[in-house]
Parts: C-alpha cells; structure tokens; sequence
C-alpha cells in the first residue's frame, strides 16, 4: 500500500470551482447591497400561517425552497400546495446581488465545500424556509385528481410558516416500515397523515406521467463521507420514496407554472431534452437486453422497456439507468413564448419550467420574478432578448457544475481508492468518447478511465477491471480492463 500526503479537498474544491469559471467569492458590496424586506405584506399576499406545512430535505440542508401542505376534497381529489421562498423580494433585479447570482447560475455541492449562489445570510435565512419562522413565498396550488390529472390550478403570493423540516432518510425509512416515525410525526400525528396523503398524490401524477411515455430512472449519486478530513466512505444517495414525493410534486409544480405563464402570454424559460442525443446506441443496449426499440425516439416505447426492466433484473437496473442518461445526453434552457412551446423528452410533459429552487438556481429565480408579474398582472420584467442571454448562461454554467461536481467525486474516490490499488472490480461502461473509455465500478461507486484494453466498448457494456493508479489530487482514477 502506498501512503499519500494529506490531500485538502475543500482547497481543491475551490480551485475547481475557479477552474470552470465560477466566482466563488462574494464582493463585498454585493453582501452589503441586500434588498430589504417589506415592512408591511403587500394586499396580495395571503396569510397561510396556520396550515401545517413542512419540508423533506437533506439532514444537512439551510438553504430550504420549499414546503409543502394538502387536503383531500369530496370528490377524491387531494389539493396539494406547494409554497416556494420568494428570493425575490430580498434579490432585486440587477442588485450586485442578483448579477453574482447571474453569473454563477448555480450552487456547487462537493460534499466537503459548497459554494452558494446567493450570501449565506440570504440562503439559508432570511429566504430560506426554516422551520418555526414567518416566510414570504410564492406557492403553487393544484388540484390532483385521482387519475393523476390536474384539474384545477392558481399560483399566489403568500406568507406561512414550516411546521416541521423533516429528513429524507428518517421519513423514508418510516413509510417503507423500516423505522419508526420520525419525531415531529410523534409529536404531531396529522403530520403523519399529510405526508401519507402528499404521498398519494405524488403516485398519481407519477403513474400518470408514466403513461404518456416518462422515464423511470435510477441513476447512481454518490457521496464522499469524510471524517477528520479524510474520505471514509463513498455512500450512495439511496432513491426513497420520500424523494419520490418531493420529486413528482416539484415535477407537477414546475409544469403549472410554465402553464401559468403561457396562459398569460408571457414568454419563460423552459428546461428541455429535446431528443436522446443517441437514440441508435439506446437501441442497441436495449437489444443486447432481449428488447427491441423503434428506429426513431420513442418515449413511452423506452419507458416501457425501462419499467420491464426494473421488474425484471433490479439489481442492475441502475447501471441500466445511468447508460441511458448518458445516452440521452443534457438538457438546455431554451425560451419558450406562448406560440412556440417546448417539451421535455425524459419527463413526458409538454411544459416545464424550472421554478422551485430559486435559492440555488439562477433560472428559478428568474422565473419567480415572472410568475410574480403575471399573477399581479404587471408588466414583464424581462425582454425576450434578455431570457435567451439568460438560457444561454444557465446551459453553459450548468454544463460547467456537472464538470465541478463529477471532478470532486474523482477527487474523492481517488483518495478513498489510493489504498487499494492492485484491486480488481465489476464496473459499467459509462462513457465512450475520443478523449477515452469511462466506467464506474459497482462497489464502491467509483469512476475512472481505462488505459489498457478499452478497444471496442461502448456505454453500457459490463466488464472486470483492476485498480493500476490513482492520483487523488488531480482525481485520475486508472483502470485496466481484465
């Protein structure tokens, strides 16, 4: 075993950031130029206060968009409301503030470091919705039908409060009856009930959307766990079926409010795969499967395959996931104007507008500004121009954050892996392209390249490697392919 020198992942961090043209420190004056809150709730602003909101985020999370509360009506449907913090009204438009925000689009997430795109003291106070604490927020109001179809729907200001900030793991863990409940469910049974009923609601638009054709993906995110600022283990993020709550109602949300704003006339950003980016190679993973695919993308044709699949052989369906995700290739902002939609292939829906993180991304914030305008029937504060240099940024800078994000997950698994070199692993072909041969192995998930015997694989393909080289500082993870 070869000992290496103590490795500072959160300086690395940092300089990756910089690297892919991100500004990681705040000016000065940007903090000081805040814009101050309202002293009095404007007359459209509703008081919400007394509904029982609450939250499903990370244990870690201060930078909370959203919360959410329901109510199940006569006919069967369940009103679910999704109340998003309004950044807004603390971030004016072209503040210092906003154009840092502007120039970043994003917050960076390395595990060991985060690099915020608003000030802290914004992010994960004044807007974020913390628990216990009065919050303005801009909310989405829909009305699920029970065969997953929104029959009514109406977005407003409004000013609540977070009951609860529950956990991902604890309440997944609950509702799969592997734990007990979490503490505020204890304290508080009705809590219990409106996660249950927000659960049922989240499985019908789910289904819902499965049916016209959206895909069931589970792709693997793994996470560094460092202690005394060494990587101890590499955790993947299990798929729970409290995310999956968070997950299609954020879908839903998004979709009212790209549908809001085109009612309205107004033109928006909207967050588009067009078309797998390469369909052919998506056909032919399919077939080594025993499945054949249409020649031409095929929405519902893929995910039925996907579904058989995950029935099928679960164990691998990740890998499977992960193939089709890099086959698919990223999506991109686009504007959208009321006469010329967009459509997002992966999701199987005709509107969708990135909207529900606008503490953390540049385009929801935007687009917080427009559905403000549009519900008060004020002008719009962006040109159509505008929106496009807009989109043209979040795709660049987003690009930019997955190359931060996936270099950081080499640093660290080169340092975790440093000590096992001569190692073999099963590992999945997750990247095919001049530059080299990619795979990341099934345990510990881990990426890297293959230097040796790379000859003829292609995303997708399965195969037995061995650990040659690490060099954690730089994230090289080398393979030979046994």
């Amino acid at each position: 075993m070869t000992d290496h020198p103590h490795i500072d992942l959160a300086a690395i961090a940092t300089n990756v950031a910089r690297q892919e043209g991100f500004v990681v420190d705040f000016p000065h004056a940007a903090l000081e130029a805040v814009s101050p809150p309202p002293t009095r709730d404007p007359a459209d602003v509703r008081d919400d206060r007394e509904l029982l909101w609450s939250s499903i985020d990370n244990r870690e999370s201060t930078d909370l968009d959203q919360v959410e509360v329901s109510e199940r009506l006569p006919d069967g449907s369940i009103r679910v409301r999704v109340g998003i913090a309004d950044v807004d009204v603390f971030v004016a438009k072209d503040s210092l503030v906003d154009r840092h925000a502007a120039t970043n689009t994003t917050s960076l997430y390395a595990g060991v470091a985060t690099f915020p795109m608003l000030p802290d003291n914004l992010s994960s106070d004044a807007t974020s919705l913390l628990a216990g604490v009065d919050r303005l927020a801009v909310v989405t109001d829909m009305t699920i039908a029970p065969d997953g179809s929104i029959t009514a729907s109406e977005v407003y200001r409004s000013r609540l409060r977070n009951h609860a900030k529950l956990v991902y793991e604890d309440v997944g863990a609950w509702l799969d009856r592997r734990g007990e409940p979490p503490p505020e469910v204890l304290q508080n049974p009705a809590l219990g009930d409106q996660l249950l009923m927000q659960e049922e609601a989240a499985r019908r638009l789910r289904r819902r959307r499965v049916e016209h054709g959206a895909l069931q993906l589970e792709t693997a995110e793994a996470r560094a766990v460092a202690k005394n600022g060494e990587v101890v283990e590499l955790k993947l993020v299990d798929k729970s079926r409290a995310r999956e709550i968070i997950e299609d109602l954020m879908i839903a949300a998004n979709g009212v409010t790209a549908r809001f704003l085109e009612e309205r006339r107004f033109a928006s950003l909207r967050r588009v795969v067009r078309t797998p980016r390469r369909w052919d190679r998506i056909v032919d993973v399919a077939a080594t499967r025993g499945a054949k695919l249409p020649p031409e993308p095929n929405a519902i044709a893929l995910s039925e395959f996907l579904r058989d699949q995950h029935e099928s052989d679960p164990k691998r369906f990740t890998d499977l996931s992960l193939s089709i995700v890099k086959l698919m290739g990223p999506g991109e902002y686009v504007v959208a104007d009321p006469s010329s939609p967009e459509g997002h292939f992966g999701l199987a829906v005709d509107d969708y507008a990135h909207s529900t993180a606008p503490n953390r991304r540049f385009g929801d914030l935007v687009t917080q500004r427009l559905l403000k305008a549009a519900a008060s029937k004020s002008p719009t504060p962006y040109t159509v121009a505008e929106l496009r240099e807009i989109c043209a940024r979040c795709t660049e800078m987003e690009n930019h954050a997955r190359k931060f994000e996936r270099t950081m997950r080499k640093v660290a698994a080169a340092t975790f892996l440093s000590r096992r070199i001569g190692d073999t692993f099963d590992a999945v072909v997750t990247g095919a392209t001049p530059k080299g041969t990619f795979v990341r192995l099934e345990s510990p998930p881990a990426e890297g390249r293959i230097v040796k015997g790379e000859e003829g694989l292609d995303v997708g393909d399965t195969l037995r490697v061995k650990l040659v080289a690490t060099e954690p500082s730089r994230g090289f993870i080398d393979f030979v392919r046994v």
